[in-house]
C-alpha cells in the first residue's frame, strides 16, 4: 500500500481551549484503504483530533489535507460531499423512526437535488431516490440489518444500534470513514464482529478508516498502522507491533517502572 499519496495528511494541528493545549502540533497520515488505529490515554486528545478533521472543530494551526485538499476552510456541512464521513461516541439515533429511515438520513447529505426539483418531482430526484435505496439494502445486507430494518432503532439492541450508526455513515459513500469508540458498550462476540466488519468495509467499499477506540485488542488487530497521543502530542507512529513495544506507549498505559515499584509494597 503506497504512502507517497495519502487519503488524509495531517500536518503540525494545534488546539487550544482557553489556555488549556488539547493538540501540541499533531502529523500522521492515512494511506489509500488503510486501517489507522487513533489510541491514547483519557485526555489524550483523540476526539479533539476526530472534531478538528470533521469540521466540528477549527484547528489554530497547522493543515488537514484530503485527497490534496486543504480542510482548513471547508464547512462543516460539506465535509460529507468531499468524501468524509463518521460516527459518534455516544450513539445519535433517531429513536422512533425506523433503521431504514435512520440510515437513508445519510443520504440527505450528498444529495444534488435542491427544493425546486424536489416539488416536481424532476426526474433527477426519482434517479437520486432509486439510488439512495440501493445503496441502503446493499447496506442493510452488509451490515446484517434487513431483519429489523422497520423496527424503531430505540428498539434494538444497542450492538445493532451501533451498526445502524455506521450504516447511515456509510450512506455519504466516503472515503474515509471515521470511528469514534465503535466497540464501547459491545461484548466480546460483538467486537469480534465488529473486527470483522471493519475489514469488510474497508475492502468491500475501498475505503480507509481512522479508528478511535479504547480497545486495545481490537485496535492491534484491525489497524494497518496505528498512531499513539498522550497529552495532545503524538508518541508513536507505525505497525501495531511497533507502536505495541515503543516504551513511550508502554509509560503511557502502564506508568513508570519505578513508580510501580514505589507503590509496590504500599497496603
Amino acid at each position: 500500500m503506497s504512502q507517497t499519496q495519502p487519503l488524509l495528511r495531517v500536518t503540525g494541528v494545534k488546539m487550544r481551549f482557553g489556555g488549556v493545549v488539547a493538540l501540541g502540533g499533531v502529523s500522521f497520515d492515512v494511506g489509500q484503504r488503510q486501517i489507522c488505529g487513533l489510541i491514547g490515554p483519557n485526555g489524550s486528545g483523540k476526539t479533539t483530533m476526530f472534531n478538528c478533521i470533521s469540521g466540528i472543530y477549527r484547528h489554530v494551526e497547522g493543515d488537514i489535507v484530503f485527497e490534496g485538499r486543504s480542510l482548513n476552510n471547508v464547512p462543516r456541512h460539506d465535509m460529507a460531499g468531499i468524501g468524509l464521513g463518521r460516527t459518534f461516541q455516544n450513539v445519535a439515533l433517531f429513536r422512533y423512526m425506523s433503521v431504514r429511515d435512520n440510515i437513508l438520513v445519510g443520504a440527505h447529505n450528498t444529495a444534488k437535488s435542491g427544493y425546486i426539483a424536489n416539488a416536481l418531482r424532476l426526474p433527477s430526484v426519482r434517479r437520486e431516490q432509486d439510488a439512495a435505496e440501493k445503496r441502503l439494502y446493499e447496506l442493510l445486507d452488509m451490515l446484517d440489518l434487513r431483519q429489523v430494518e422497520n423496527t424503531p432503532a430505540g428498539a434494538i439492541p444497542f450492538g445493532w444500534q451501533k451498526r445502524v450508526e455506521m450504516a447511515r455513515a456509510l450512506m455519504t459513500n466516503p472515503k474515509l470513514l471515521m470511528l469514534d469508540e465503535p466497540a464501547a458498550g459491545l461484548n466480546h462476540s460483538e467486537v469480534d464482529e465488529l473486527a470483522g466488519l471493519m475489514t469488510r468495509i474497508r475492502d468491500e467499499l475501498s475505503l480507509s478508516i481512522l479508528l478511535v477506540e479504547h480497545h486495545m485488542s481490537l485496535v492491534m488487530r484491525v489497524s494497518d498502522k496505528v498512531v499513539a497521543l498522550e497529552f495532545g502530542l503524538k508518541i508513536a507512529d507505525g505497525t501495531p507491533e511497533e507502536v505495541r513495544n515503543e516504551p513511550e506507549v508502554i509509560r503511557a498505559y502502564l506508568g513508570e517502572p519505578e513508580e510501580e515499584s514505589a507503590h509496590a509494597g504500599v497496603a
